[in-house]
């Protein structure tokens, strides 16, 4: 059985305390990124209050200026829109430092497909401890991610000290939020160690990339089976807009490209899903009911 609505999801999210995650059966996905969509209640608090900055609206605006005002290929949208999306959040999450952050995704995409052929295979209790090639290969790979994250993050401090600001990407605006909370709160605890901002900005990528790639390359899948939305689409572009370059904050003026949007995604099982879970209240919200007492709700 299938309901949704909008403010059934937003009370199960908002109740992470009875709401939760299950957690995983096979210890290889910490290999991927633990972060926040993996910590429940008061740890979940610490990080979502100190990411929180980071996703501002006028952050996001400026972070609109890195995308390229215009060009032009014939291409293979598929392949080209995973690059796409992986350079614009290597852009955003680490700035000047974009070519380093392009190599750690790289290196986080080549983790995942290890990893999911693993999910796909019998999980034996142990088995990651065996000296096996794709073991062997895990560990390299997330040892070269967790020093290059370290690495970033390291000149990062060094440059506080040495009087300039932390930037204005992700890692920045992380890093000075987490320096802000320990600084009002007057001890290490309350913020985040060096360990958890790795695992954040590892989440960044597996938060923003795939999700956005697969909905960018659906979407066009879906115009062009339904030609009549690329019609209304454009025409109201061009009665919002005409030739002048639209604004962040003006897009939400299309109506009818947001609402096309929206029926796409709900209509279609496009995204991945996260899980929460209750065993001490009765559960008054259905989505997608896999087994008793386990909701999956769509990330987008």
């Amino acid at each position: 059985m299938i309901l949704i609505m909008e403010s059934e999801i937003r009370g199960i999210f908002a109740k992470n305390y009875v709401y939760q995650k299950p957690h995983h059966s096979n210890p290889v996905a910490n290999l991927l990124a633990r972060g926040i969509a993996n910590y429940e209640e008061d740890k979940w608090a610490k990080h979502r209050k100190i990411l929180k900055p980071a996703f501002h609206m006028e952050k996001l605006k400026e972070w609109a200026q890195i995308v390229p005002d215009e060009g032009s290929k014939e291409l293979d949208i598929w392949p080209q829109f995973q690059k796409l999306t992986s350079a614009i959040i290597s852009r955003t999450a680490f700035g000047s430092s974009y070519e380093e952050g392009r190599r750690i995704f790289e290196l986080q995409k080549e983790q995942a497909e290890i990893i999911m052929k693993q999910f796909n295979s019998i999980y034996i209790p142990g088995s990651r401890f065996l000296p096996t090639k794709s073991n062997k290969k895990m560990k390299e790979t997330e040892k070269e991610v967790q020093e290059s994250i370290r690495r970033l993050i390291d000149n990062r401090l060094k440059a506080k000290e040495a009087g300039q600001e932390f930037g204005d990407d992700i890692l920045g605006t992380l890093l000075e939020s987490n320096s802000n909370e320990i600084e009002e709160r007057g001890s290490k605890e309350f913020g985040l160690t060096i360990d958890e901002v790795i695992q954040e900005c590892k989440l960044f990528y597996f938060a923003g990339q795939e999700t956005t790639s697969v909905w960018l390359v659906w979407t066009m899948i879906w115009l062009s089976r339904h030609q009549e939305w690329q019609a209304k689409a454009r025409e109201e572009v061009l009665q919002a807009f005409g030739s002048d370059q639209p604004a962040f904050h003006e897009l939400s003026r299309l109506k009818i490209v947001s609402s096309f949007n929206a029926t796409h995604i709900l209509t279609h099982d496009i995204f991945r899903t996260c899980s929460v879970g209750s065993t001490d209240h009765e559960l008054t919200y259905l989505f997608y009911i896999y087994e008793e007492n386990l909701i999956c709700i769509h990330i987008m």
